[in-house]
């Protein structure tokens, strides 16, 4: 393909090229969450304590400028609700006020607000009282989605509603986490319940396995009512929900295991999506079944220890608009590893194969790269990287890896004149 074709595939005011970020993973000392507690539960799953992860809510104008100084026009955060509402029937004014000062920084710097209402974590006194299988947790959010819509929500630029709530799904399936991991998890979760008083204790991200289909039942109703919240308060703004989405291939023989895959992990979230604006795309990695079974594929690996393949993204994009019929934004994609010269590689590849899809006729509404720096990685700590820059664990000043300027430059070669408005 020329670089003409590929300038021509991504619309140069429409399109969006951003980051992702997350609350508890970049902004530290989440002490009311969900996860926090979890983090400090014996025995515990988490590697380690988020503690004050890259100090992002001290820093939040720097690494707005950070994004701005990519050339991007689009920044991917969430609103913390255990921030917003540490305690129930207690809302803090702080909280909401930091996130109003967070959306109105990126429109100062040309960046359109992609705000995520939960990602993973919750407060801890919903996780206390029953969680998203609560009979009331629907209400509790979409009242939560209602307060931050009332502030600010006449700013944002798209709104997702749940992250990736099928990732569980994702894991299980692939068989990603060794089986003591699933021991570790319903022990850890026992023991917080204890801690918490309660009869149960669970947060979106470490579902034991026999809960699976009654947590799909719950986040799905979570999202209607997240949506209706949102919507009741400006009609007009996009809402979707992201899932967690690998790019499943087959060889001869390996398509009934693969559709099998699509069907208990991805299709129904994509069938919901029908309902949605769009549907938002998270990748990280291709998955190869033969009739017997997943396919090891030879070539380089990432950290996860899978085949480095950068069409896997629009293989995704790909099946997601297939089923569901909306547009695709990529809220999530990236690569774990530890050498930055892969993360440098793959972005540019990635990009251009998705711009390939989209000439193809597969609507793609923006891109955003997962992460801006190396943060907190739920159970994995702060071993596993995916940022553009680095953060030093002492001073917490960050530092630019050459990934960066090879994302800038993508982004600068699509947005011509555009970027660094």
């Amino acid at each position: 393909m020329t670089h003409a074709g590929l300038l021509d595939a991504f619309p140069r005011d429409t399109f969006l090229w951003g980051v992702a970020t997350a609350g508890h993973q970049n902004e530290g000392d989440n002490t009311a969450s969900d996860t926090w507690f979890l983090e400090h539960t014996t025995p515990s799953l988490f590697r380690e304590p988020s503690g004050p992860a890259c100090r992002g809510y001290q820093q939040r104008d720097t690494d707005l400028d950070l994004a701005a100084g990519l050339g991007l026009n689009a920044f991917r955060f969430s609103v913390e609700w255990s921030r917003v509402e540490p305690e129930r029937g207690v809302v803090s004014t702080e909280a909401l006020d930091h996130y109003e000062r967070k959306v109105d920084g990126c429109l100062e710097r040309g960046l359109a607000p992609l705000v995520t209402f939960s990602h993973f974590t919750a407060p801890h006194w919903f996780a206390a009282a029953g969680s998203w299988t609560a009979a009331d947790a629907p209400a509790w959010f979409a009242e939560q989605c209602d307060r931050v819509m009332a502030r600010f929500g006449d700013r944002i630029a798209y709104a997702v509603t749940l992250n990736e709530p099928n990732l569980e799904q994702l894991l299980q399936a692939g068989a990603k986490l060794p089986p003591e991991a699933e021991a570790v998890k319903t022990q850890m979760l026992a023991a917080a319940a204890r801690a918490a008083g309660t009869d149960s204790y669970a947060s979106a991200n470490v579902i034991p396995a026999d809960l699976q289909d009654e947590f799909q039942a719950a986040f799905t109703r979570a999202h209607r009512a997240a949506r209706g919240a949102i919507k009741a308060r400006r009609a007009d703004l996009p809402v979707g929900v992201s899932i967690a989405i690998a790019d499943e291939v087959a060889t001869p023989g390996g398509e009934e295991r693969r559709d099998a895959k699509r069907a208990a992990v991805y299709d129904h979230w994509l069938r919901e999506a029908r309902h949605d604006d769009f549907i938002g795309v998270q990748n990280y990695e291709r998955v190869v079944h033969g009739p017997d079974g997943e396919v090891t594929v030879d070539g380089e690996l990432n950290g996860m220890g899978t085949v480095i393949a950068p069409g896997s993204l629009a293989g995704a994009v790909r099946y997601a608009h297939e089923v569901s019929g909306v547009p695709v934004l990529v809220t999530e994609h990236g690569i774990q590893t530890s050498d930055d010269a892969q993360r440098a590689a793959f972005v540019p590849a990635a990009v251009q194969e998705l711009a390939a899809e989209v000439r193809a006729g597969t609507p793609v509404l923006g891109y955003c790269h997962w992460t801006l720096m190396d943060n907190f990685e739920w159970i994995f700590g702060y071993g596993a990287q995916l940022g553009l820059h680095e953060v030093d664990r002492e001073t917490f000043r960050r530092r630019p890896k050459p990934s960066a300027k090879v994302y800038a430059d993508v982004v600068r070669s699509h947005r011509g004149t555009l970027a660094h408005r």
